[in-house]
């Protein structure tokens, strides 16, 4: 092929071997000063295993020997298209490598913003050899080159491996021309999976900062908010509260996000084989740390919750964690506004027993969520009076069941509920969280965590190995399936509500 042959080659839709890299070259080498990096990067998409610079350096030396004439190969900072650019890759990679000083990272990925001016070059030299500017079928343009030279150093001096999907560490070069070039560093969240029991009422999953003073601590900016006593919280704890800090420190992380599998209402306790949670550590510069010496460290400074299982996790675990399909248990206790008599109480629980509920938003949360009619299945339910106006219930149903108002009816929003059937109003003054369950897979699925031997979760142990290692005064708190329901249910605290950050 001759060099009015080659024409405008790269600019028509010829195949890829149309382009004759050595008329390429000849041109290339012909517009000025072009580095080997620069010159090889135009045909780039030929052979394998050789980077841009050695491309470069071969297509010269074939050029010198074919014209017999010495060799001459210009220096990279005389570059007229990079402009010195291609000679600075480990340089850049040694300042990459500083600025990930103190963080802990096993993957990586690396982007960088090209001047405009190099990628005007970069355009000028393709359609002074004849390719489109904007083809991608032939070579590669600077950025990518630079992302993967600048790359692969970086990789081989922290002994890490680049990870195009999710990377622990995002590293983004910002080249300037004649001027100091920026290197942005993102690290990505670390997921914690694990459960958490609730050992006492009156605690939200997260926290709820105060309405009156929005969480400032301060009314109108005179005094202490009376509502909070200066707390800037509702409640006095969480079980984010309690979690995310220790987990966070031990990170050495900018924040924590707790994602629960659902929550319990603030007067309900979580017991049994407690809820699956993920708490998202953001910005960690650590991510390898004790989780057990974590957990015995939440476990012995809190009264309030415990955690059990405490496992790394992928970022695909916050997803499952929300959005995977579950049932819950309860237990709870139900008073009536009078006297029933158990053989009526079995019989309304028959009714219920497998039924499906429609159940219109409650009144308790109408304020804050759309008014709509849900439909959930009761999958089981039993129970037993424990004196004429009492009695404990375990119900098994469908998440997003509204338990209390299955017994209460909530003025008919659901229906059928067991006051209803009974023809008596029905109170739930206790309820228990007894277990959340995947219902076509455990939340535990190994996939999804890190550790391979840690693949036996919380969800498939005997829900008595729970209580393992709780001290005696508060093992009473801590329910399991054999625990007597009076050891486990307490009496409601007034002003008891839901929790409405779900």
């Amino acid at each position: 092929m001759t060099d009015a042959d080659a024409g405008d080659g790269g600019g028509s839709d010829d195949p890829e071997p149309d382009v004759d890299v050595l008329v390429v070259a000849r041109r290339a080498v012909a517009s000025g000063p072009v580095c080997d990096a620069c010159l090889g990067r135009l045909v780039a998409d030929r052979s394998f295993g050789l980077r841009n610079e050695e491309r470069g350096r071969a297509l010269r030396t074939t050029i010198a020997l074919e014209d017999d004439e010495p060799y001459e190969s210009p220096e990279v900072a005389d570059c007229w298209v990079c402009e010195g650019l291609c000679g600075e890759f480990d340089a850049l990679a040694e300042r990459v490598v500083a600025e990930l000083e103190g963080i802990e990272f096993d993957t990586y990925q690396l982007g960088s913003r090209v001047p405009p001016l190099l990628e005007e070059n970069e355009q000028l030299l393709r359609e002074e050899v004849g390719l489109d500017p904007v083809d991608g079928a032939h070579g590669e343009d600077l950025r990518k080159e630079l992302n993967r030279e600048v790359g692969r150093r970086v990789g081989a001096r922290t002994e890490t491996e680049v990870d195009f999907g999710r990377p622990q560490v995002q590293v983004t070069l910002d080249v300037a021309v004649g001027d100091e070039t920026t290197v942005e560093v993102d690290i990505n969240s670390l997921a914690i999976y694990g459960r958490y029991r609730k050992l006492k009422r009156m605690v939200p999953q997260t926290e709820w900062p105060c309405s009156a003073c929005g969480g400032s601590g301060r009314q109108h900016g005179v005094g202490p908010c009376p509502e909070c006593d200066g707390a800037g919280y509702r409640y006095r704890t969480s079980v984010e509260q309690e979690v995310a800090p220790v987990l966070v420190e031990a990170h050495r992380g900018r924040e924590g996000v707790f994602h629960g599998a659902g929550r319990e209402d603030v007067d309900a306790l979580m017991v049994g084989t407690g809820r699956p949670f993920v708490l998202e550590v953001e910005a960690p510069h650590r991510r390898r740390t004790d989780l057990d010496a974590l957990e015995r460290e939440i476990n012995e400074a809190s009264e309030d919750i415990e955690v059990v299982g405490l496992r790394y996790a992928t970022h695909d675990m916050v997803e499952r964690v929300k959005e995977l399909e579950a049932t819950k248990t309860y237990r709870m206790v139900v008073a009536f506004e009078e006297a029933v008599d158990e053989a009526d109480l079995q019989a309304a629980l028959d009714e219920l027993r497998g039924a499906t509920v429609e159940q219109r938003t409650p009144n308790r949360v109408d304020h804050r969520r759309a008014d709509l009619v849900r439909t959930r299945t009761v999958h089981d339910i039993s129970g037993s009076t424990t004196d004429d106006e009492h009695a404990t219930l375990v119900v098994h149903g469908d998440g997003g069941l509204y338990v209390k108002e299955l017994v209460s009816s909530d003025e008919g929003r659901t229906e059928p509920s067991l006051a209803g059937l009974l023809g008596v109003d029905a109170e739930v003054t206790a309820l228990d969280v007894m277990a959340v369950t995947g219902v076509e897979e455990p939340f535990e699925d190994p996939d999804f965590l890190l550790d391979e031997d840690a693949v036996n979760g919380a969800g498939g142990r005997d829900p008595d190995a729970w209580t393992e290692g709780i001290p005696e005064g508060r093992a009473s708190s801590v329910v399991t399936e054999r625990a007597s329901t009076e050891d486990a249910i307490a009496p409601v605290e007034p002003g008891a509500e839901e929790d409405p950050s779900e």
